[in-house]
């Protein structure tokens, strides 16, 4: 879908159409909640919304794990509030140590195992927050994960995700391009951070922003063993061996070519997004090599040599700098924009 979504080919063509009657929907939607016609309020304490204008992976989830490490280090108290995709519970959940990614989904499961902070989900983000709120008081700051287009919450800031090589594809609107809203929605944000792997690929040429752009750095980290996390090793660790690269993530194949830069023999499994994996899908007597978000789904399905490919993420400077400015300018009571 990356490579369909970045050019503008004559099946692209007939399906633009669709992506007009997509943006109309999505202008009116978004003027009826601006007027208030639609109800959408404030849960009482700063709303951070971190969010993406194309579908497909942006880098949202290590996003967030970094953004609620570094409002801890500021000396807030920050909880997460998320939609659960790819859940089978329906009703809202506030996680726990034994949630699991069926009750929580996987990158909300992957946030509270990771950064530490209270995590609660539920379709309707507002509600979401009240929950937050109710089971942990002193939450003084909210982060809503992919809430961009959920205007019944309203919020304090909007930082926009956007993978640093895909952009926003050819430019169009679902289903004929890979946007959720027309580029021009990004003038409503306050940042633009672009997710680039390993620090080395080339800024994209943008065009004029209307906001500030600011990146942030993906790089592969070492590698820990799924049934004994303490056990970590190195990429040498497989030098000898032929390794299942399992994964269920928006964009595999970056995951598979990392492995393969660290002279990994590889045989690539690819499931869809999200994928809830289940017993008998995976040989539990291979070497298993899988993400951290996949890994959350596949705790208690592990084989002995099944390994956890870890993701760092280092933040442009400025982007702190910029954020520590923003925060300093927000009033101590709560703000109900929106």
């Amino acid at each position: 879908m990356q490579a369909f979504w970045s050019r503008k080919g004559s099946l692209n063509v007939l399906l633009w159409p669709f992506s007009w009657l997509f943006g109309a929907l999505v202008r009116l939607r978004h003027w009826l909640y601006h007027r208030r016609v639609f109800f959408s309020a404030h849960p009482g304490v700063p709303v951070i919304i971190v969010g993406n204008l194309a579908a497909g992976g942006s880098g949202k989830t290590p996003f967030v794990i970094w953004l609620a490490q570094w409002l801890r280090q500021q000396g807030y108290r920050p909880g997460v509030v998320s939609r659960g995709y790819g859940r089978n519970l329906k009703t809202p959940h506030v996680l726990h140590s034994d949630s699991t990614p069926a009750q929580a989904g996987d990158e909300p499961l992957l946030i509270f195992q990771s950064a530490q902070v209270p995590v609660v989900v539920a379709a309707d983000r507002l509600q979401a927050c009240a929950l937050l709120r109710e089971h942990y008081p002193e939450t003084n700051i909210l982060i809503a994960d992919d809430g961009l287009q959920h205007y019944r919450l309203r919020r304090d800031m909007e930082l926009v995700l956007a993978d640093a090589d895909a952009l926003f594809g050819n430019g169009w609107l679902l289903p004929a391009g890979p946007l959720r809203e027309p580029v021009s929605r990004l003038a409503m944000a306050d940042a633009l951070v672009l997710s680039q792997r390993g620090g080395t690929s080339a800024l994209p040429l943008l065009p004029m922003s209307p906001v500030p752009v600011f990146t942030v750095c993906h790089h592969p980290g070492h590698f820990y063993n799924l049934q004994h996390p303490a056990h970590t090793v190195a990429a040498d660790y497989f030098s000898a061996k032929v390794v299942e690269a399992v994964t269920g993530i928006a964009q595999p194949q970056v995951f598979f070519e990392a492995l393969r830069a660290d002279g990994i023999k590889i045989s690539a499994r690819a499931f869809p997004d999200h994928h809830p994996f289940a017993e008998g899908e995976i040989n539990p007597g291979a070497t298993v090599v899988m993400t951290e978000k996949d890994a959350v789904k596949c705790r208690y399905l592990a084989g002995a040599d099944w390994w956890v490919r870890t993701l760092t993420m280092t933040p442009d400077a400025a982007l702190e700098t910029w954020l520590v400015a923003k925060l300093a300018q927000w009033p101590k009571e709560s703000k109900t924009h929106g």
